[in-house]
């Protein structure tokens, strides 16, 4: 009999004490969000930094809620130590308005699932033709991969737009346009087929060329946009697959440029129900005098709208490949906003509609870039529309909500 009540009194410590050690890995805090603006907020992202919880433990699990209801979210890894870094969701929020969510951290992990609102893929083509997924590729920068990945880097789109980034000394940003809402990037990976076309599938919508297509970061040499080159290596990567974001990364190593040698890399984050990008550049030392170039691509017969203070966008009209004869002609509207802190000058050169920018003792600089396309049944008909919504971009880019972490 002793030893019965012997082994239920140890069964009895075992359980407190895993009971304590799975409590000791949760933490909830309650999320403040603010908006102050005069207008209300769809899919506004909300993310938060796990180091700022101070959860004493690895982070490998969380959820978020309104209320009773649980909103999507999810844990990025972005150093690729295997450890989140950040969690993301994405609210709503009337004007002039305070909502508060829970956030349940956890280091235990979880196989919950959400409906994704992105999609990315970057695939390499083996020599039977096949294309093999991966997440990441570094190659010499003397070295030329260009044609061996199916759609010349990583590709990714919400539910409005896709872009893709070129895996070449361009990085250019380039674009797929829809005439539906929905996912087309796995189906037709950038390339429909005639198949796909006559069920409306969407299409590449710009000829890119040698610009800098829509808001790619380039170098300035005083008279035009240069590409990213020389570089001892190049790496493209795909950090995060939804189903809040998708997160791809271009990094160059060694780039010579105007006297150092930069470590760079430049960030793209596409949010679900977004049709804009977020461009963040990395560099590894504080930067001294250098001089980049951003902007849109000039498109043929395009006419274009800035507000001289980092608004730069046009609309014009191109066949969008080589091949005129199948292919029509193409209408997109492009546009980037640098923030002014950045701006040096605007400029324009035979390609690009651009300003230069810098960040003097900075290491970090961020802009945004988004599209339309003409064929959009839910996009833009006419310039005119599409540079007033630059404006309101622009003006809801600069109202972001604020964001407070309750212990």
């Amino acid at each position: 009999m002793k030893k019965v009540v012997a082994s239920i009194f140890l069964l009895s410590i075992c359980t407190t004490a895993l009971m304590g050690a799975v409590k000791a890995s949760t933490k909830s805090v309650v999320v403040e969000v603010e908006n102050n603006w005069n207008k209300a907020k769809s899919d506004e992202p909300v993310v938060l930094k796990i180091s700022d919880l101070k959860t004493g433990f690895v982070v490998k699990s969380a959820t978020v809620w309104d209320g009773e209801k649980e909103i999507p979210s999810q844990l990025d890894d972005l150093n690729s130590d295997r450890k989140a870094d950040e969690l993301a969701f994405l609210i709503n929020i009337d004007p002039q308005t305070k909502k508060t969510f829970k956030v349940v951290l956890s280091g235990q992990k979880s196989d919950k699932k959400y409906p994704s609102r992105v999609f990315a893929e970057m695939l390499v083509s083996d020599k039977k033709g096949k294309h093999v997924p991966i997440h990441s590729l570094t190659i010499p920068g003397t070295s030329n991969i260009y044609n061996q990945l199916h759609h010349h880097g990583p590709a990714f789109e919400s539910e409005l737009v896709a872009y893709r980034l070129y895996f070449d000394q361009k990085q250019t940003v380039d674009i797929y346009g829809k005439f539906n809402k929905g996912f087309e990037i796995e189906a037709c990976q950038f390339y429909p087929n005639d198949e796909q076309l006559a069920k409306g599938f969407g299409d590449d919508v710009l000829r890119v060329s040698g610009s800098g297509g829509l808001g790619a970061l380039k170098g300035w040499n005083g008279k035009k946009a240069t590409h990213i080159e020389p570089v001892l290596q190049r790496t493209e990567r795909i950090l995060a697959y939804g189903p809040v974001r998708t997160i791809c990364e271009i990094e160059v190593n060694d780039w010579e440029y105007q006297g150092s040698a930069l470590n760079m890399i430049n960030r793209y984050t596409l949010y679900g129900g977004h049709r804009d990008a977020i461009v963040e550049t990395f560099f590894e030392e504080p930067l001294k005098n250098e001089l980049f170039c951003t902007g849109v691509q000039d498109v043929k017969g395009s006419v274009s709208y800035s507000d001289h203070k980092g608004l730069i966008g046009c609309w014009g009209t191109d066949w969008p490949v080589n091949d005129t004869v199948k292919y029509a002609k193409e209408t997109v509207g492009l546009a980037t906003y640098i923030p002014q802190k950045y701006v040096k000058a605007e400029v324009k050169d035979n390609a690009n509609y651009l300003y230069t920018i810098g960040a003097e003792g900075q290491a970090y600089i961020r802009y945004n870039i988004m599209f339309t396309s003409l064929k959009e049944t839910f996009g833009y008909k006419t310039p005119e529309a599409w540079f007033a919504y630059m404006r309101e971009w622009k003006e809801e880019i600069d109202h972001p909500v604020l964001v407070k972490v309750k212990r």
